[in-house]
């Protein structure tokens, strides 16, 4: 049986310290004008990076920590944004908040990088430039144990020569919520956005695979996909599983006739859907290829296997 609340999350309040604006400073102490230039035309950039806590080990590890800062330094040089900071200082200053912050559980970072003159004026040049981060407790975004019930949405994927899809604009994230609003008011747990000539592109957050003879698909880069790092993370485990994997165009149609199918991020991790605009894939449940996918990657963001260390960035000492 689906989740009821699948998608419905209240939400994971922000709390303790953040950095803003070159210091530590408490969470309510954060603040910016309501002027400011990115919060009246969402110019801006973010990344959202996931810690796991391991309880044996007394360890928290944050997940592919480096490659998420130099998306982040990527998605400003589109957006004109300068941050000034190489990603290895802002890999520095998130464990920093995450010390100071004294998490023993699961945890979200959330980094931003933005145009924060307080001005009237549509543009890029000219303006400040400003960084902050902050971090919350997370958990399960979305039911990745039951299978989702996802739709097909009417609105597009944003094109990448209108708002850039490979980088993670505040802005444009009002395609996905339009999307997934829609998918939740019509009962659904959440939507799959095509590209404007009709093929599938990504979640409305999300990245997906489907499973076919026993191979995973999943849509090319050129679709307007954000290319994902948990994306990335999940080729490198069906790689050493021996499951073949194929980046190419696919249908809307073959969303509908796929053995297995799920979606992948760092909010969302590797969560199987159960069915599409009322299909039924495969059983209904969590299919085999899905779950050794999903096993295999939550085991290696907890520290539990030593061939994925690589992947995490240990924020106590030992």
């Amino acid at each position: 049986m689906l989740h009821a609340m699948a998608g419905r999350h209240p939400g994971f309040a922000a709390q303790g310290i953040a950095y803003h604006r070159g210091a530590f400073v408490p969470m309510e102490e954060a603040t910016i004008s309501i002027a400011t230039h990115a919060f009246n035309y969402g110019t801006g950039c973010f990344e959202g990076i996931r810690g796991y806590w391991n309880a044996e080990r007394e360890q928290l590890y944050l997940v592919k920590l480096r490659q998420h800062f130099r998306r982040l330094l990527n998605s400003a040089k589109l957006f004109r944004i300068d941050i000034r900071k190489p990603a290895e200082d802002l890999c520095e200053i998130a464990v920093e908040l995450i010390r100071r912050n004294g998490y023993r559980e699961d945890v979200y970072v959330r980094p931003l990088a933005y145009k924060a003159s307080p001005i009237i004026k549509v543009g890029l040049l000219n303006l400040e430039d400003a960084y902050c981060c902050f971090t919350a407790p997370m958990g399960a975004y979305l039911d990745i144990t039951n299978g989702l019930k996802v739709t097909v949405s009417g609105w597009r994927r944003n094109d990448d020569n209108s708002i850039p899809a490979r980088a993670k604009a505040t802005g444009g994230y009002i395609n996905a919520a339009l999307a997934v609003a829609d998918a939740q008011a019509a009962g659904f747990d959440e939507a799959i956005l095509l590209t404007h000539d009709g093929h599938v592109s990504e979640g409305s957050a999300a990245n997906l695979f489907l499973v076919i003879d026993g191979r995973l698909i999943t849509p090319a880069a050129a679709d307007d996909i954000l290319v994902g790092i948990t994306r990335a993370a999940i080729i490198d485990v069906a790689g050493r599983l021996g499951i073949p994997v194929e980046e190419r165009r696919v249908d809307r149609s073959e969303l509908y006739v796929a053995d297995e199918m799920f979606l992948c991020g760092t909010g969302v991790q590797v969560a199987p859907v159960a069915s599409v605009d009322g299909r039924v894939l495969g059983d209904g449940k969590l299919g085999d290829v899905t779950r050794q996918i999903q096993d295999t990657y939550l085991a290696a963001v907890h520290g539990e296997m030593p061939e994925y260390l690589d992947w995490l960035t240990p924020v106590y000492e030992p």
